[in-house]
C-alpha cells in the first residue's frame, strides 16, 4: 500500500469501473498496536503539527451560513451505521447535500470511458510489461491476478489506473462488488431517498487532470511504491480503516509517510518530495477547488458536504480554507 493508498481510501477520487472480484474482508493486525514507542510518538508528533488533525464532523458558520462538514471512507463497513445514525438528522435538515461525485458524475465517467476507451488504455508506447522489469511485470501480475484482473489486460491499461486498482488491497475489492459505495454512497442513497439535491463538488473529469500532467516514470514510481508494500497490504487496510473509526485522518497519511521512508532503497529527501507532489494533486488543488462550491450551498440554506477525510486537515485542508474564507468551525461528536 502506497502514499496513494491512503488517499483513494480517505481523500478518494473519482476513478469509475473498478476491478470486479469477491474477495474476503480483511484479516490483518492494526500496525498501531505493535509500533514501538518511539515510532509511536514521532508519529503522533507529526499529526499533531498540521491543523485540525483530528476529528471527521464539524460545523462551519458564517452569519446566517451553516454548513456540516463530514470526513468519509470510501469503503464499506459495518460501522458506517453508526455513523450514518450520527449524521441523518443533518442530512435531514440540510437544503444541499455535497459530495464528491454524485450519480450523475458517475455515470458520466462510465460514459466518457466507453466513447473514449484510450483514456484508460495504453494506445501508443511501451505496454506496463514493456515498462517495467520482469521482477516487476511478476509482482504486479501476481498482485492483479488477486484482484481478479488478468495479466494481459493490465499490460495494456495506463499506469495509474493500475496505481489506484492496487491502492486496494485484494482483500478489500470486496467493497466495490456489489457494494454500498462506503460512507459516500449511504449519503447518496438518503439524499436521493428524500429527494434530496446532489451537488458534486468536482467534475468526472477531475481523475484525469490530476495524471495528465504525470508523466511514464512518475506514473511507474506508484506502481513500485505499491509493490514493495503489496505483502503488508491487509495489515494497512485494517490499520488505516481503525484509524478512521477513531477519527484520526491525518494519521493514516503520516503513517504510509513513515512506513514508505522505512522501506528498504528509500531516498529520504525523493519521498518526501513524492508526498509534497501527491498532496498538492490529490488534495489541495482540489480543495481549494470546493471551497466556492460549499460557499454557495451554504448561503442557499443548511448544508451537508461529505467527502473523504483526508481532505479535512492541513494547512490547504477544507478546515483551514473555510475558516480563511471567515467561517467559524466547531468540532462535534461523531
Amino acid at each position: 500500500m502506497s502514499m496513494l493508498a491512503a488517499a483513494v481510501l480517505s481523500a478518494g477520487v473519482l476513478v469509475g469501473p473498478m476491478a470486479q472480484a469477491a474477495q474476503a474482508e480483511c484479516q490483518g493486525v492494526n500496525l498501531l498496536d505493535t509500533m514501538p514507542e518511539a515510532e509511536r510518538r514521532a508519529l503522533i508528533a507529526a499529526t499533531d503539527a498540521v491543523p485540525y488533525p483530528r476529528g471527521h464532523l464539524w460545523r462551519a458558520t458564517r452569519g446566517d451560513s451553516v454548513v456540516h462538514l463530514v470526513g468519509t471512507y470510501h469503503l464499506d463497513d459495518p460501522r458506517h451505521d453508526e455513523t450514518m445514525a450520527r449524521i441523518t438528522p443533518l442530512l435531514e435538515a440540510a437544503e444541499t447535500i455535497l459530495v464528491e461525485a454524485g450519480p450523475l458524475e458517475q455515470a458520466a465517467m462510465t460514459a466518457e470511458l466507453a466513447r473514449d476507451p484510450s483514456l484508460m488504455v495504453i494506445t501508443e508506447g511501451p505496454t506496463l510489461r514493456e515498462a517495467l522489469s520482469d521482477e516487476e511485470w511478476t509482482l504486479l501480475a501476481s498482485a492483479m491476478r488477486e484482484r481478479g484482473m488478468p495479466p494481459f489486460m493490465v499490460s495494456k491499461m495506463r499506469p495509474w489506473y493500475v496505481s489506484m486498482l492496487l491502492a486496494l488491497p485484494a482483500c478489500d475489492l470486496s467493497s466495490l462488488a456489489g457494494g454500498k459505495g462506503g460512507l459516500d454512497g449511504m449519503v447518496i442513497d438518503f439524499a436521493q431517498s428524500q429527494d434530496k439535491p446532489i451537488v458534486a463538488l468536482e467534475s468526472h473529469k477531475t481523475i484525469f487532470r490530476i495524471f495528465e500532467g504525470m508523466g511514464l516514470e512518475e506514473q511507474l514510481g506508484m506502481i513500485r511504491s505499491s509493490l514493495a508494500m503489496e505483502p503488508f497490504a491487509a495489515d494497512y487496510a485494517v490499520t488505516l480503516a481503525d484509524a478512521y473509526f477513531d477519527g484520526e485522518s491525518r494519521l493514516i497519511w503520516e503513517l504510509t509517510r513513515q512506513k514508505t521512508l522505512a522501506l528498504p532503497g528509500q531516498d529520504p529527501a525523493q519521498v518526501e518530495a513524492d508526498f509534497a507532489r501527491m498532496e498538492q494533486v490529490l488534495m489541495t488543488d482540489r480543495n481549494r477547488a470546493w471551497i466556492p462550491v460549499i460557499e454557495g450551498a451554504a448561503a442557499k440554506g443548511p448544508a451537508v458536504a461529505a467527502f473523504g477525510a483526508l481532505h479535512l486537515p492541513g494547512e490547504t485542508g477544507v478546515l483551514r480554507l473555510m475558516e480563511e474564507a471567515g467561517f467559524t468551525l466547531e468540532r462535534l461528536p461523531m
